[in-house]
């Protein structure tokens, strides 16, 4: 990744953070993500595990972090384990970090190699009456093959049958929910890369330009400032494309007359930053086509201004959900006395809006939390709503980062949504 400078500071107070909440006599097993195999000898990019960049800083394989607050041996309760950097691993690899370099990313002061894990490990247990590991509890994540965390977890009760074993998942989620003022400056970077991208799309986009190139120039935009690159897989979907939800194809033409649908984020210092645009391919909207983004850009807007402490995202969603329905049959998608007469279970407005308006946002594009976590301040959340109509080959979507507070802050203000402001940038090209 394009390497940023974070100070150790946030890295310190995160694990204060979870250490204040472990049971007494307590260890807490974190792990580094797997190198995945992307074909024959060639591995996909390395990505790390969240949980442990939160708590340490580091971007790097093989790494484990342990926490045992009441240790008697002071240098054991944090650790710290790595890959033993060696000249000819390195030749082929790449760089590894020194003990001196884990130490001042990361604040930890002990630092061990890996090889080193299985003997200390012990120790740890062994001074341990509870261990908390950490395993990925996100709602829709499923895996036919038992990843790092899970593998780990197999290993210690094999080893320590007759210990306390506890979640550690609902802790790391609670801490990162709400974001450091360190973390907010890092998301806000992001997304003002991700403005430079888009500023750069409008001026580029045109009849007979392919899904791709623009996603090329996304992607140049992304990393010559600095970013890892996107967030996520972009969606830039045009005319029908963009009916579908997640369409990551991105391999069709702009045609003249048609809508494109961009959802894109750059990625900075490992966090995400999640942008939703959508502009005419001709640098001017149709009257339906005006009608149908005005009518979301307003439903937006009276959405953003939910995003304040006590909320949640099922009651933003909910509420939401009211203002689309008035909205569709403004736009005579649906009358009001269908809307009186329909099936509660299964309300008209999902035929033109079928997935949720707002998640979480922070070192994974979909952040940890629950959809009735009450919002605090400082937490980041999207705010998305769309229109989606087969029959005219309209689909619209737009979406900013809102951070809650009493007066909620979007962090992608500056990022063109207005119709006279798009039409403008575009004709200028």
């Amino acid at each position: 990744m394009k390497k940023v400078s974070i100070d150790k500071g946030l890295f310190i107070k995160n694990r204060k953070k979870i250490t204040n909440q472990l049971k007494t006599n307590s260890l807490a097993i974190v792990t580094s993500n797997d190198e995945l195999i992307r074909s024959g000898d060639q591995h996909f990019s390395f990505r790390q595990n969240s949980d442990l960049f939160y708590l340490t800083g580091l971007e790097q394989e093989k790494c484990i972090l342990t926490i045992c607050p009441d240790h008697p041996d002071k240098n054991l309760k944090e650790v710290i384990f790595t890959i033993k950097p060696k000249e000819l691993l390195e030749t082929w690899t790449g760089y590894k970090f020194t003990i001196e370099e884990v130490q001042k990313i990361s604040g930890i002061q002990t630092v061990k190699w890996i090889d080193d894990f299985g003997i200390t490990l012990r120790d740890l247990a062994l001074n341990s009456e509870n261990i908390y590991v950490n395993l990925n509890e996100y709602t829709k994540y499923e895996s036919p093959v038992f990843y790092r965390d899970q593998r780990i977890v197999q290993n210690l009760k094999e080893q320590f049958p007759l210990h306390q074993y506890h979640r550690m998942a609902p802790i790391i989620t609670q801490c990162r929910l709400v974001k450091e003022k360190e973390e907010i400056v890092l998301l806000q970077h992001a997304c003002d890369i991700t403005e430079a991208a888009f500023q750069r799309v409008l001026k580029f986009v045109k009849p007979g330009v392919t899904e791709y190139e623009i996603e090329a120039e996304m992607t140049h935009e992304f990393i010559t400032k600095g970013g890892r690159g996107h967030a996520y897989q972009a969606i830039v979907g045009s005319g029908k494309n963009a009916l579908v939800l997640h369409y990551i194809e991105n391999s069709g033409k702009c045609k003249d007359g048609d809508l494109l649908l961009m959802d894109f984020g750059a990625e900075y210092g490992n966090y995400a930053a999640d942008c939703s645009r959508t502009i005419p391919v001709n640098a001017k909207f149709t009257d339906r086509q005006k009608a149908c983004y005005e009518a979301i850009l307003k439903v937006q807007k009276e959405a953003i201004k939910m995003f304040i402490p006590g909320n949640t995202i099922d009651q933003v969603n909910k509420a939401v959900f009211k203002l689309i329905e008035k909205e569709l049959i403004k736009l005579g998608l649906l009358t009001q006395e269908e809307v009186e007469k329909q099936n509660p279970d299964r309300p008209l407005y999902t035929k033109y809006l079928m997935h949720g308006i707002t998640h979480f946002i922070g070192l994974d594009v979909h952040d940890v939390g629950s959809k009735y976590e009450p919002f605090k301040k400082g937490m980041v959340l999207t705010c998305e709503p769309g229109i989606y109509i087969k029959e005219e080959n309209i689909g619209i979507r737009i979406e900013n980062d809102i951070m809650v507070d009493d007066q909620p802050v979007d962090l992608m203000a500056s990022i063109p949504r207005e119709v006279n402001e798009i039409e403008k940038l575009m004709s200028n090209n």
